[in-house]
């Protein structure tokens, strides 16, 4: 499996397969500015506590403001064995260029 995906490529994956996931790990403030509805939470800093939320078994895409948080989390993720960690490159900033004109940027 690829270790990014593009913003355009994930809302297609999204879309069509029901057993993705999207896991934002932006900080709690960031939240406040723009979300994709339906992805879980959990901040950068705890997904080491929180590893046992995550699917093993499903597309996980993985995303933060610009792409290089995230890309630090499927990094980990996969140095434990969970493969299907991909980074959504860009971050939400592209999927607000890419995807949604209407999400407010920062």
């Amino acid at each position: 499996m690829d270790k990014e995906i593009s913003a355009v490529d994930t809302a297609f994956l999204l879309k069509n397969n029901t057993n993705a996931a999207i896991l934002d790990v932006r900080e709690e403030n960031e939240l406040s500015i723009c979300r994709i509805e339906g992805a879980l939470h959990i901040p950068m800093a705890e997904v080491p506590d929180r590893y046992s939320e995550l699917p093993k078994d499903a597309p996980l895409i993985v995303f933060c403001h610009h792409g290089m948080r995230s890309l630090k989390v499927v990094e980990y993720l996969r140095a434990r064995g969970l493969e299907n960690a991909i980074n959504l490159t860009g971050g939400i900033h592209a999927w607000a260029n890419e995807v949604d004109a209407e999400m407010p940027k920062y």
